[in-house]
């Protein structure tokens, strides 16, 4: 056992520990550059999911917005509540600048990576679809990377479907107990049995259950920070200063100054919002829409979500209150932004704070589940293996929450992702210039006066796609889009 743990500690330094994050940032810069800019000069155009008006027409398929609200769902988890606290405690409020700064990189990232995504979908007998970073390594890279595409579909199994799943469980379970007292075993009973629910209800169920549950969690959580906002507008222009000056260097409250908060923030922001990880892309391919970047801004608007409207809420929370006092050791994690939102609200409270965990949670734990179901799939169709992974999930989500130190045998998921992160990279970056094909056609068919633009497979015939993929379309848009090229 020490032997596999000197291993995965190995991978971990390899990836997280020394040369993941940079190359996260310098190629999200990249991208961005290479993009002309895209995730701004779309920015306006990624509120349209929400009155969903990208959807193709066809009522039992997966929706833009629907496969939004699953990556949110699945982006926004403990990361968000107990990472960004752990972040200002390690690296000071110039922590959050950079989070802010890495998501509006990350932007790009995740619009390209899921663009790509939808560009390699495929769709089932039952009319679904699935695809993501395995798919797109099989159909763009050719079939001599299938090797490539299991050792993906492996890393994510057991990275996100068992001990992510495992984490949650505990962190959700931890911090019921804590706040209303309720014992391990019951929160572990209530998220097995409604977590079986759903994924045994398969990608529609999930989307169904994403739809009701991130709207209450996202704006609830919203809410609360707004209320701590007003109760404490007179301290948020200095809170804001203080974010700004400690990202810079001006102003030193923890050790490592700037050098510290750059290394906490990037890191906090990138495990939140997962961009160019390679996750998100599997949920993406799901949507039923017109054209693969249609969905890929959609996916750039949930790290928009997670990070500049999630983590600032947490943000705020904890350097608006009294509780935390930089450079100080002391509670820091969830408990930090538990305790700082009761010295604002009162008792009460942190039992709204444990509903939104218990909310955040879930929904990670469905969005988890997905992930190993997809890339299951890439190695075998059989129903017997996607049914014996969901009873092990629900298993592993009990466990982790009933026995805390269980979830120490999940020591390797870290570094499985990012081994994940560093394939997804290579993927991206041997399929930029395929993204950069369609999204030339996206601009030029807005440039004509389409205002929902749609992808002709016939216009990229050298392109291994799946034609029935792109057969819902209206026939009337596809020939307006044809016209306009």
């Amino acid at each position: 056992m020490q032997a596999l743990r000197d291993l995965f500690g190995l991978i971990e330094f390899l990836t997280w520990g020394w040369a993941l994050i940079p190359l996260l940032v310098i190629f999200g810069v990249f991208i961005t550059v290479l993009t002309g800019f895209v995730q701004f000069q779309f920015f306006r155009r990624m509120f349209r999911v929400l009155s969903g008006s990208n959807q193709t027409g066809d009522p039992n398929a997966i929706s833009a917005r629907e496969a939004l609200l699953i990556s949110v769902g699945g982006r926004v988890g403990g990361g968000n509540i107990a990472g960004v606290a752990v972040a200002i405690t390690l690296g000071g409020p110039g922590a959050v600048f950079w989070m802010w700064a890495i998501a509006l990189v990350g932007m790009a990232t995740s619009l390209v990576e899921c663009s790509l995504a939808q560009l390699y979908k495929r769709r089932e007998a039952n009319g679904d679809f699935r695809g993501g970073p395995a798919r797109s390594i099989i159909h763009g890279l050719g079939q001599e990377f299938h090797w490539l595409a299991v050792v993906y579909a492996v890393c994510l199994i057991a990275a996100f479907a068992l001990g992510f799943n495992a984490f949650q469980g505990n962190t959700v379970a931890g911090a019921v107990q804590d706040s209303v007292g309720i014992d391990r075993l019951w929160t572990g009973l209530l998220l097995a049995v409604v977590a079986g629910f759903i994924v045994f209800g398969g990608i529609h169920r999930i989307a169904k259950a994403a739809d009701v549950i991130v709207p209450i969690m996202a704006f609830g959580y919203i809410l609360m920070a707004l209320v701590v906002i007003v109760l404490n507008i007179g301290s948020v222009p200095g809170v804001i200063a203080s974010i700004f000056s400690n990202a810079f260097g001006f102003e030193e409250v923890v050790g490592g100054g700037m050098g510290a908060a750059i290394a906490q923030g990037l890191r906090r922001g990138l495990f939140s919002n997962e961009a160019g990880l390679g996750s998100a892309p599997n949920v993406a391919a799901t949507a039923d829409v017109r054209h693969p970047v249609s969905q890929g801004i959609t996916q750039a608007f949930s790290v928009f979500i997670d990070t500049i409207f999630i983590c600032s809420c947490t943000a705020f929370i904890v350097l608006l209150g009294d509780v935390y006092q930089p450079g100080a050791e002391g509670i820091d994690g969830i408990a930090l932004t538990q305790q700082s939102l009761v010295s604002h609200l009162g008792e009460w409270s942190q039992y709204l704070l444990s509903l939104m965990i218990l909310l955040f949670a879930f929904s990670s734990i469905i969005y988890n589940y997905y992930l190993g179901e997809n890339a299951l799939t890439v190695m075998t169709k059989s129903a017997m293996a996607t049914n014996a992974l969901r009873i092990i999930v629900i298993c592993i989500v009990f466990l982790g929450a009933t026995a805390p130190g269980a979830t120490s045998v999940f020591f390797f998921s870290d570094p499985l992702m990012g081994i994940l992160a560093v394939v997804n990279l290579v993927v991206i970056m041997m399929l930029l210039p395929t993204c950069l094909r369609i999204l030339k056609d996206f601009r030029s068919q807005l440039k004509a006066g389409v205002q929902r633009p749609v992808l002709n497979p016939d216009d990229f015939p050298d392109l291994d796609l799946d034609r029935t993929a792109w057969t819902g379309v209206d026939p009337e848009l596809q020939k307006e889009a044809t016209a306009a090229q």
